[in-house]
This record gives structure tokens, sequence and C-alpha cells, in this order.
């Protein structure tokens, strides 16, 4: 349900994968879903009610302004339908809770959508975090230096607290988070300031955070939409035996202390650029993760094994993200 942008990425993911298809698009009376529809000849459907209600349908995904998510995953509990829903999965940790909580009772899934979670670098990155290979990690950070103009945020829900739950953290950055996360285990404690200083909207358009980890590392989220033209995502993670700087979908520096056969590899593999369409153009991002990521719910579905970004680890990055508005005072 959802028929804005990313509903086409959702389309584009299914329409790769064989063991799944589209029955139908709704959306909140922008036409856009008659459009789909004919376009991936699938039904229309005038609301979410009626498309979740539909027989030959099991799953729903979910891609409508963020605040929207939670009414149409209970109800797709509430008729025994799977849900896979967009970041964030809801704007506040306890409307999160309240679709976890649906899903446990009904015996139906619940996964989120985290594409750069299914990136190739992530595989060689986390076993050398888990293998020892940093040492002692002593900080990690991420970098998302984005740039969106004002038209982006005019006349919709983006930047607003009811319906995008926040700005350039709950929207942009929140993949980012969701990656230090992944790697990096809970923050201890942290420190933050924000605001719009750029955009004319509700929410923020620029935070900074400095982040103690329960690991005993410390680190740092940078998320704004206020940086023309818009710059390579990055990420950071530095001990005292090694250091990785991931940029976009890449390496930049992949430097241990003991150095291993498969190392040069990785370099060469993973030494040039790959990415960077979302830093001033969100529809410029390629939708092959997310075919993975619906690959993978599928999958979890069909072999009754647990989702690994299922609602409970997708909660994390809201969570992290509700803290640092609260630390910067902007909720």
């Amino acid at each position: 349900m959802g028929s804005g942008m990313i509903a086409e990425f959702h389309a584009m993911a299914i329409n790769d994968l064989p063991n799944a298809s589209i029955a139908g698009f709704c959306d909140n009376g922008s036409g856009r879903a008659g459009i789909l529809a004919e376009k991936y000849n699938c039904k229309h459907f005038s609301n979410s009610e009626k498309l979740i209600h539909a027989p030959n349908i099991n799953m729903i995904t979910i891609a409508s302004p963020s605040g929207n998510h939670l009414e149409p995953a209970l109800l797709a509990a509430e008729v025994g339908k799977h849900v896979l829903c967009e970041k964030p999965m809801e704007i506040t940790p306890q409307r999160v809770d309240q679709m976890i909580e649906a899903h446990r009772k009904s015996g139906t899934y619940l996964g989120g959508i985290f594409p750069y979670r299914f990136n190739e670098n992530l595989a060689p990155l986390k076993k050398a975090i888990d293998s020892g290979r940093f040492g002692k990690i002593t900080y990690a950070g991420v970098h998302v230096p984005w740039w969106r103009n004002e038209e982006y945020y005019k006349d919709n829900w983006r930047g607003t607290w009811d319906l995008d739950g926040g700005g350039a953290l709950m929207n942009q950055s929140i993949h980012m988070i969701d990656m230090l996360l992944l790697l990096m285990g809970p923050v201890k404690d942290l420190k933050a300031f924000g605001g719009t200083l750029a955009h004319n909207i509700e929410a923020e358009d620029t935070v900074t955070a400095t982040l103690s980890f329960e690991n005993g590392a410390l680190g740092m989220i940078y998320g704004t939409t206020t940086s023309f033209p818009g710059d390579f995502r990055r990420l950071e993670i530095r001990g005292t035996k090694g250091t990785v700087v991931q940029v976009e979908n890449s390496f930049e520096k992949w430097e241990f202390e003991e150095e291993k056969p498969e190392d040069e590899g990785i370099r060469t593999r993973f030494g040039v650029i790959d990415g960077g369409g979302g830093a001033s153009d969100p529809s410029a991002i390629p939708y092959v993760n997310h075919t993975r990521n619906f690959q993978a719910f599928i999958n979890a579905i069909e072999t009754n094994e647990p989702f690994a970004i299922d609602g409970i680890e997708s909660k994390k990055a809201v969570d992290l993200i509700i803290r640092i508005y609260k630390s910067a005072g902007l909720r």
C-alpha cells in the first residue's frame, strides 16, 4: 500500500522475484495507484482496507508516509497477512511496539526494509569485526551529507513530525544509523545538537550526535539535507589494529595490522566508488537491494525461519533517533 516514489521500487523488486507477484496497489486518493496498476498489469484498490482484505493477497508491503504505517499493519495482522514495511517502521517506539505485538499474536511475519544490509561488502566488514581484526574498536561513526531542495519538501508530508516523524535523521539518515547499530551494538550514552537550518519545514534538517557505545567505543552521527550538492554517505570504524572506511557501497580504506590473503581481493572488488544516487536525488538509488530484502523476507516465511530484520530489529534505529531528538531538544 502507498503508491508514491518508493512503491515503484517495491514493484520492480517484486517483479524480479520468482516466487512473488504484484496483486495490486492502493493510494490515498492521489490517483497514482491506478497509474501503477496499469503499468504493472494488476489491480487498483481504492483504499488500503480493500487491498488488505483481498483474498488472493497474503503479504502486504507498506510504502505510505511513515506516520501512516500503524493502522494498515494492525489490520493486516488481524486478517492474518504478513507485512513488510518501509523504514522507519513507524515514527515512535510505542507505535512500533503495537505493530510487533499485533503480529506476534496473529503469528504473521512483520519485517522492515533496510536495503543497505544487503550490500555485498557488509559480509567481509562484519566478519572482520566479529573475528576481532580491529583489536579494540575505539571509534565508529556515520556521515550523511545529503542535499534536498525546497521543492522536495513543499506541500507534502516530508519534514513533518506527524507523518515523517522527523527530518534528516528519521527519513534520510536512518539507513546508516541502522548499519551503525548492526555493526557496533547498543549506544550507552549520547549528546546531540540539531535544528532546522536551511529549509522551511517543521522537523530538523541537520543533526550531529556524539555517542558512547556499550562496547566502550566512542562515535558520531552527522545527518543533513542541507549540504549542497549532496555527497557520499560514509561509515568509519577505527580500532587499535585496523581501520575501515566505507564510502557508499565501497571501501575507501581497508587496512589491518595483520594482513590476510583475502584483503587485497576485498580492496580490489570494493575499491571503486559504487552508489551515490541518494545524495541529492532519492529516486536515483538502485533497487537491487530492495529485491534482496524482499527475497529474504519471503524465504523466511516459506521456511518458517526468523527474519533478520523483524519488528524488534527494525525498532532499534527508531529508538536511537528518538533519543537523539530528545537530547537535541527537538522533541
